[in-house]
């Protein structure tokens, strides 16, 4: 899913028809992220997505005067272009857990070096946003906040915590992985039976379908 919805939003809709080909996948990963239940995250990213397309279709234009007109046109364009990618991949992080990741590519036999990365990669960032929530409670209860007036103590006592945080942690999840034996020559042994479902199929048919009709319109025909 991943893979095919880079792809496409790699590659510029010109037609109205191809442009209902990739709102139509965009909606995918927003439903199964309700199915999911992660409904505040499937909402946030239908109303962001939705006003960006919304005001880049009828309300902007190349052709926009102004600096406010110009920097919505490019805002809009950009979240248009790379939202489908940041909401599958999102749903992705959000709704594979490690261990079922892990005996996955094992059964697809991916080098160990790519599945530890992609491991630490998938826990890095959720493991990130709740450093920066506490760090953000933390200066809260000092006062220090954007509307008292001390926006650059903001970004000190905010971000400068935050990177040292980014260092640590990624030492720390390399450090776990090593821990639980990651990578070692002993084939890794895991209680979680995967298999192919139905629904699997149906989003691999899906999906690849779209990629081709896509290509199709815009390459071919």
């Amino acid at each position: 899913m991943v893979l095919i919805v880079s792809s496409v939003v790699m590659m510029s809709a010109t037609t109205p028809f191809l442009w209902a080909v990739r709102i139509t996948m965009t909606m995918i990963p927003i439903l199964l992220l309700l199915f999911e239940k992660k409904y505040s995250s499937a909402v946030r990213f239908l109303i962001l997505y939705s006003a960006a397309l919304v005001l880049t279709l009828f309300f902007l234009s190349e052709e926009s005067t102004g600096l406010l007109k110009s920097f919505l046109t490019g805002y809009c364009g950009i979240v248009v272009q790379f939202m489908p990618a940041m909401i599958t991949a999102w749903y992705v992080v959000r709704t594979t857990k490690i261990d079922e990741f892990m005996s996955a590519m094992q059964k697809i036999r991916i080098p160990d070096g790519i599945t530890i990365s992609l491991a630490v990669v998938m826990r890095f960032f959720p493991t990130i946003k709740e450093e920066y929530m506490s760090i953000r409670d933390a200066m809260k209860m000092r006062g220090i906040m954007l509307g008292g007036g001390n926006a650059l103590k903001m970004i000190e006592y905010r971000m400068i915590p935050l990177l040292f945080s980014c260092v640590n942690i990624g030492d720390e999840l390399s450090a776990a992985a090593v821990t639980r034996g990651l990578g070692g020559k002993v084939k890794r042994t895991s209680t979680v039976e995967l298999r192919l479902r139905a629904a699997d199929h149906i989003l691999i048919s899906a999906f690849t379908a779209v990629l081709g009709i896509f290509v199709f319109f815009k390459y071919i025909r």
